[in-house]
Parts: C-alpha cells; sequence; structure tokens
C-alpha cells in the first residue's frame, strides 16, 4: 500500500505526540477485518453473537460513562466565533489546540496506534473527500470499515495531494473532564479525546460529513446538510426522489427506513441516505446528492424501542451479516409467564450498562435523558418480527439474569 507523503509525515508527529507502542496502516482488507475482529473479541471489545442466527455480528458496549454524543463538549474553533455558526459551541483554535493538545501528549501508551485512510464518496469521483483517522480504538477501525471506503482505496484515491482531513481520536482515559470533540474548519482538521461512543469517535460521521464539509460545500458552491433522502417508486414505476431536514432524534431514521406496507401494491421505498446529504446543483438546476457513505451506522441514540418495530424489516434486512451491534442494549427480562429469560434487542438507542438497565423506567427516561421505556405489548404487523429476541437467539445460550 503505498504511503501519502503527506499522510506519513502527520502520522509521525502524532506518534511523537501520543507514544503508542505501535504503528499499524490499515489497508481495508478482508484478511485485516478479519484478524482485527478476533483480535477485538479476545480482549472484550466484542461479544461474538449467535453466529448461526446473526452470522458475523458482534456487539459492542461502550463505558457506562461514555453513552451518548457530547455536545456540551463539542466545539467550532475558527478565527472568528461569528463563523462558528449561531447553533454551536465555539473556542478560539489557539486556546483550544493548548487546552486539549495536552491531553494528547502520550494518551496513547501501551495502546497500537491506527492509520485509518477513508474515501467518503465513490472512488475517482472528483466530489469525494478523503480523511485519514489515527486512533487507538479497534472498534472505530472496525466500524469506519463499514461506514466507508476504507484502507487503500482512499490512497489510491488522494495520491500525492495535501487535501485531507486529518481526524485526531484517543480514547483517553474516557474521563468526562477530559473529553472534547474539537473541529478546526481553517486547517481542516478534527481532533477527539476522551470517547470511544459513535459520533465522538467516528470522525467521518457527524464531524466531517457535516460540521467540516458544511464549511467545504459553503467554500466549493454545494451544501451539506442535516437530511435524509428517499427513493420512492410508484406502481407505474416513475420513481421520485424526495429529501428533508429535520433535527437530531426527530424521525429521519424512522422514515427514510419505511417497508411500504402490503396494501401499497407497487410501491418501493429505497434509503438512499438517512443522516446527511451531499447535495449539489446540477447543469439543469437540480439538485444532485452523491451519498458520501459506505453504509449506514447501526449506532445512534435516542430511536427507542418503537423505532425497531416500524423500521426493523428494512434496518435487520441491512445488518444481517457483518454488522456490529454498537451501542444498541440488551436489556434483560424475564417473560411474564416465567420461564427462560430474554433478551430486548433494541436496534438503536443509549449503550446501557447491565446494572442501569432498569434506571429510569418509571418516568421512561435514563439519566442522559434518553428513553429507556420497555415497549408495551402489541400486536404484530404482517411479516414484521418482534424486537425481542430469545437469549439463546442471540447468544447461543440462556442469559443469566
Amino acid at each position: 500500500m503505498q504511503k501519502n507523503q503527506h499522510v506519513a509525515r502527520w502520522v509521525a508527529e502524532v506518534t511523537t505526540l501520543c507514544t503508542p507502542a505501535g504503528v499499524v496502516w490499515c489497508d481495508g482488507s478482508e484478511d485485516e477485518r478479519q484478524r482485527l475482529t478476533a483480535e477485538a473479541v479476545r480482549t472484550g471489545v466484542l461479544i461474538t453473537l449467535n453466529q448461526d442466527k446473526l452470522p458475523g455480528c458482534y456487539l459492542h458496549r461502550s463505558h457506562p460513562s461514555d453513552v451518548a454524543r457530547t455536545e456540551h463538549l463539542t466545539f467550532v474553533c475558527p478565527e472568528n466565533k461569528d463563523d462558528a455558526g449561531p447553533n454551536n459551541n465555539w473556542m478560539p483554535p489557539a486556546e483550544a489546540k493548548t487546552k486539549v493538545g495536552q491531553l494528547f501528549n502520550g494518551a496513547m501508551k501501551g495502546r497500537t496506534l491506527y492509520v485509518v485512510p477513508f474515501l467518503m464518496g465513490p472512488p475517482g469521483s472528483p466530489f469525494s473527500k478523503v480523511g485519514v483517522e489515527i486512533t487507538d480504538s479497534i472498534y472505530v477501525v472496525l466500524n469506519m470499515r463499514i461506514m466507508t471506503r476504507m484502507g487503500a482505496v482512499a490512497l489510491d484515491h488522494l495520491g500525492e495531494s495535501d487535501d485531507f482531513t486529518r481526524c485526531l481520536h484517543s480514547l483517553g482515559d474516557l474521563s468526562p473532564d477530559r473529553r472534547f470533540v474539537l473541529h478546526f474548519p481553517q486547517s481542516n482538521e478534527i481532533w477527539s479525546i476522551g470517547s470511544g461512543y459513535g459520533g465522538n469517535a467516528l470522525l467521518g460521521k457527524k464531524c466531517l460529513a457535516l460540521r467540516i464539509a458544511s464549511v467545504l460545500g459553503r467554500d466549493q458552491g454545494w451544501l451539506a446538510e442535516h437530511m435524509l433522502i428517499v427513493g420512492i417508486t410508484t406502481p407505474e414505476g416513475k420513481k421520485h426522489y424526495v429529501t428533508g431536514a429535520f433535527p437530531s432524534a426527530c424521525g429521519k431514521t424512522n422514515l427514510a427506513m419505511l417497508v411500504p406496507p402490503a396494501t401499497m401494491h407497487g410501491w418501493k421505498i429505497e434509503t438512499v441516505g438517512d443522516d446527511i446529504a451531499w447535495l449539489r446543483p446540477g447543469t439543469d438546476g437540480r439538485l444532485r446528492d452523491e451519498d458520501h457513505r459506505q453504509q449506514h451506522h447501526l449506532h445512534e441514540r435516542g430511536a427507542a424501542p418503537r423505532w425497531y418495530r416500524l423500521v426493523g424489516r428494512s434496518r435487520r434486512s441491512a445488518r444481517s451479516r457483518h454488522a456490529g451491534l454498537a451501542g444498541a442494549p440488551l436489556e434483560a427480562r424475564r417473560r411474564r409467564e416465567g420461564g427462560a429469560p430474554e433478551l430486548a434487542l433494541h436496534g438503536a438507542g443509549v449503550a446501557v450498562p447491565d446494572h442501569l438497565a432498569g434506571v429510569g423506567e418509571a418516568a421512561g427516561r435514563s439519566h442522559l435523558g434518553h428513553s429507556v421505556r420497555r415497549p408495551p405489548p402489541a400486536p404484530r404487523a404482517a411479516g414484521v418480527r418482534s424486537a425481542v429476541l430469545a437469549a439463546r437467539d442471540i447468544f447461543g445460550r440462556d442469559a443469566v439474569v
């Protein structure tokens, strides 16, 4: 795998700062995926699920103190405060690099530093963007491989250019007191430390695809928007694309992943994107989208158990093989009739550790403000499996409650 000299120089600088035990350049190969997955299982980062029922699928649980995006610790750091936008936290870039830079000093001691080149968009497209994430989290490596075109394909697209987003991530000590997510739009950099959770750690997601990309789009004449895109085909075969802008936790994924009921014969819905859209005006004046993600990430907060019942069929078909159920809480409970325990698999949600599974249930809210209420019994829709899976279907054995 050919190494870009600008990437190699930056990796050397970060290695000196973070002092890891070793450095691994990720090539995105299947052999690499298998090797890293085996290591993650051996070290407890991943839990192997029932391979007969869910082949290639694993569960990852983040730390109990690290179960949501940390918006109050997320900053956009341009020189001018007004350029950060009215809805973002701002920190002057020099102050941010001084304050947070010292947290990276020795942060990877005893760990492996992974170099993860990734491509947002199809190879060869002039609209695709390259990022390189340096991380000490094997979970991040495996998920970036799912979400993006990762490895040699990204470096091949980059060539000898210096036009890539530098994404620096470390788990640090996972202390909320030393947790920051910083964006430097003028230098095209992202720094994140102290979290291994979803969008805090997978820096191609909200950080690059929305926050940094919104600045790139403004400067280059395109849009990076918090929008879903669906393709809807009528029974007559006419296809329309619909996009919609919604804030977090209000139903974008629910809408994007809908499956037409059996009564709507001939209608088809295709999920183009469920979260972020990169839109460009075409020569005919119409907006065009280029899907910048390889696949949809299966790790989001706030969707609640009903999400799984409404759109579970579509999402389950997308993750029936080789998926990481990251942050999906496995909530142990016993059947009301008694007998073997069951596990309610919330298709997406807060990573609730075992000892907090019932916290806030009376009020229907967790200590983080996200719903953890168990879904009430409801009639099953035709063709849709229940969200409750027997423990032996998940782990191949009964759970201990």
